[in-house]
């Protein structure tokens, strides 16, 4: 199936900064794509060429078919984009601002809208410029899932919000939009770890990896080695074992490849002394954490 969102070579230079440099990305449809990285990574920078707020120094971005420097009302109608940087008219309700969003979309939903208000317990008669960040964010996403979009774009909407607030609205996204994509830019793990189906990871501006969250949790172990007596780290070890590190018998390191059969038959062949080889799965956080120690712009292995 095409993808809800791809981008080709994607660039953006600020300068002679470049925040994306040749990205290349796919969303596929009904996924819940998390778009990872620290701060400054490139995250928002890409979300912006594709919602055509940027335009991009080179390569291109296609939004639901369209290319991104060309979508107008007609494509954005069917996207319900929440940015942690969108200015709100603080003059507003929050009546007064569903009101006035409710011609943009011909899709609006005015049940779901009235229930969204009620789940997220807005209080309509109050402005915008009144209500909290958490508030605001809920009156954002109110607009955002009213008109059941088919791509629904959130840009680090959760930071600094309550966690019962975060899983609060987070489990509305999934539960009102279960046939939309999502592609969720976040630097915080906490949000994305327990329901993100696809995981991909900018370092200045660049893409380490972009995969289904199993099979990245899959092919990332820590694998612990006991010799039989102290040895010195062999100097040839395979580029997919990060994070190398040695303790008297002990040799640990984080394989980003690892082979349920073949594995353990190699790390045997290159520990010949080894009396026990034991490995477990890892935290997104932890992986992140070891491609971290990578250089920053290497690419990790499959």
């Amino acid at each position: 199936m095409n993808a809800v969102l791809q981008t080709e070579n994607l660039t953006m230079r600020f300068r002679r900064v470049a925040a994306v440099d040749g990205l290349n990305l796919e969303v596929p449809p009904g996924a819940i794509f998390a778009l990872t990285g620290a701060n400054g990574a490139g995250k928002t920078t890409t979300i912006q060429c594709a919602m055509n707020i940027l335009r991009p120094t080179a390569g291109r971005c296609r939004v639901l078919g369209t290319e991104s420097t060309r979508l107008g009302p007609r494509e954005l109608a069917s996207i319900g984009y929440v940015s942690e940087n969108r200015q709100l008219p603080g003059g507003m309700t929050v009546g007064r601002f569903l009101a006035f969003c409710r011609p943009m979309y011909p899709s609006w939903d005015d049940t779901e809208a009235q229930a969204l208000v009620r789940q997220y317990d807005l209080p309509v008669d109050r402005p915008l410029s009144g209500l909290s960040r958490g508030m605001r964010v809920k009156a954002m996403l109110a607009a955002a899932l009213a008109h059941r979009p088919r791509l629904i774009v959130l840009d680090e909407p959760f930071g600094g919000l309550d966690v019962l607030v975060r899983e609060q609205l987070i489990e509305s996204i999934l539960e009102r939009t279960p046939d939309a994509a999502v592609l969720l830019a976040s630097h915080d793990l906490a949000e994305i770890e327990s329901f993100a189906t696809h995981v991909a990871y900018l370092n200045q501006g660049r893409l380490l990896f972009s995969e289904e969250t199993s099979a990245l949790t899959a092919r990332f172990q820590e694998v612990e080695v006991t010799l039989d007596e102290p040895r010195s780290m062999p100097l040839d070890l395979p580029k997919t074992w990060l994070r190398p590190q040695g303790s008297g018998k002990l040799i640990r390191f984080v394989d980003s490849s690892w082979h349920v059969e073949a594995s353990p038959d190699l790390i045997r062949g290159r520990f010949p002394a080894a009396q026990d080889v034991t490995h477990q799965g890892m935290s997104l956080r932890s992986i992140l954490l070891a491609m971290a120690s990578t250089a920053p712009t290497e690419q990790i292995s499959r």
